[in-house]
């Protein structure tokens, strides 16, 4: 199976970077993970609504470049449906088994998500109501692929 992590923005802070590999090695032996970064469109913080609109859609299209057609594509997004991870672990277990092995999940940008990724996704998943900084669920995203995996094999998680 392929799992992609789809990100906006490059990831900077070491101990984050440090804990996606250490996740990535862990996922090795059980599927092919493959990390995304695209550029995050350089703006004001003061943007009008319509031109929050415009970053999204330009990020949207750099993050559709990496999506292919046989993708089933989960977008993280805040009104997604919230999961337990047994539930990722079913829907990564049923995709792989009845639907597809190629998987992309999708973070978007400190704005979010256009409305161009959201209609590519068959799916949206949420972590909460709480706001998380997009490069910190890079992080919490792949510690959940990592305990799906482990769920579905019935293995101990170790942590």
């Amino acid at each position: 199976m392929l799992i992609q992590i789809i990100g906006v923005g490059k990831l900077k802070e070491k101990y984050l970077i440090d804990g996606i590999a250490e996740y990535a090695k862990r996922l090795t032996p059980y599927l092919k993970l493959q990390l995304i970064e695209v550029a995050d469109e350089k703006a004001p913080d003061n943007l009008s609504a319509a031109e929050v609109v415009q970053v999204k859609a330009r990020e949207g299209e750099r993050i559709l470049a990496h999506i292919k057609s046989e993708a089933h594509v989960i977008a993280l997004a805040i009104d997604g449906k919230l999961w337990s991870s047994e539930e990722l672990a079913a829907e990564i277990d049923r995709l792989g088994t009845y639907g597809t092995s190629h998987v992309a999940f999708v973070i978007g940008g400190s704005h979010g998500l256009s409305d161009e990724v959201l209609r590519r996704a068959q799916q949206r998943m949420s972590f909460g109501r709480m706001t998380l900084p997009h490069q910190l669920m890079r992080l919490v995203l792949v510690e959940q692929v990592y305990r799906a995996v482990k769920i579905n094999r019935g293995e101990p998680y170790h942590k």
